[in-house]
């Protein structure tokens, strides 16, 4: 008879599994060099930024603030309190530059702020040339400046310009652009608003993609024509960007220098071009009066600072 064999215990039917290897802690000193290496990094490229806002903004419009009072003869220095802001003020240019900026930003504001928005819509109704319509309404900003002004001088010549040309052909009197003081400015607003319409067309032509089309057809569903689609839909749905591009052209236009020294000389026909930053530029590098200067571009300064906040309080009180 076989022998019976053992049944084995559950025991040792079910070894216990044996303890998972020891992990040796990482040192803490490995941990540490590699996160201070990642900080010094990233700490690195945050300081090259800094130095060179330090550099090229910050320490100009400081030396600008104490350049504002002092007087600088024969090599010494000054401090003479307001001196140089009252110097300015009793310039006869000084007001006269100061109206012709108001007037210059007033009418890029009619032109620049909104033909560009309405580029826009224009070029946002086509499905298949969206491509090259962006291009070229973006091509005048690729131009370098000094380009775009010879072609306006030759547009705006009153002996063979172009625009004379077309203004015979259609019966209309010709216009001495540039050398009449009541259009000078007009015109330069002109030349100034096709050369930088191309920036602002592109953002209003992607806030406008960004809106739903649920709301065109729900417009369209109430009745609603183009124009009431326009105020009631495309407004409401693009007014931050609007309202940002118009912060932006103000700041911009208050600063105008490029066009109307290129195209009229910087004064124009009887002062009627003069603008603050020209201004500024001829009594640093005219009149080597640099106090002045810092006093008039410190009263600039002052001006757009107080209407950016007011601006961002009136965009809070919005929003609440």
């Amino acid at each position: 008879m076989p022998a019976l064999r053992a049944i084995p215990s559950k025991a040792e039917a079910d070894p216990l599994p044996s303890p998972p290897p020891e992990v040796e802690p990482r040192p803490a000193t490995g941990h540490f060099a590699k996160t201070l290496r990642r900080n010094l990094t990233a700490h690195g490229f945050l300081i090259g930024a800094v130095v060179c806002f330090a550099v090229f903004s910050w320490y100009p419009m400081i030396r600008e603030f104490l350049l504002a009072f002092q007087k600088t003869e024969n090599g010494r220095t000054t401090w003479v309190g307001l001196d140089n802001f009252r110097t300015v003020a009793n310039d006869p240019a000084f007001w006269q530059a100061w109206g012709n900026t108001a007037l210059y930003t007033a009418l890029a504001l009619v032109l620049g702020f909104a033909v560009p928005f309405v580029a826009a819509l224009v070029i946002n109704e086509f499905r298949h040339a969206q491509a090259y319509l962006r291009l070229l309404v973006y091509l005048p900003v690729m131009l370098p400046p000094v380009a775009s002004v010879l072609l306006f001088k030759y547009l705006y010549d009153p002996g063979y310009g172009l625009l004379n040309e077309l203004f015979g052909l259609l019966g209309l009197p010709e216009q001495q652009w540039l050398q009449d003081p009541d259009i000078s400015l007009l015109a330069v607003v002109i030349a100034s608003t096709w050369m930088n319409m191309g920036g602002a067309t592109l953002i209003y032509l992607a806030a406008l993609q960004s809106i739903p089309g649920e709301l065109y057809e729900a417009a369209e569903l109430d009745g609603a024509g183009l124009l009431r689609k326009v105020w009631h839909v495309t407004v409401p749905q693009t007014r931050l960007v609007l309202s940002l591009m118009l912060l932006m052209q103000v700041i911009a236009t208050m600063q105008v220098f490029v066009e109307p020294f290129l195209l009229t000389g910087g004064a124009g026909p009887e002062g009627s071009t003069t603008t603050v930053v020209y201004l500024i530029y001829q009594y640093a590098f005219s009149f080597n009066d640099y106090g002045a200067a810092a006093a008039l571009g410190l009263l600039l300064l002052v001006l757009l600072a107080g209407f950016s906040a007011a601006y961002v309080k009136l965009s809070r009180v919005e929003d609440e």
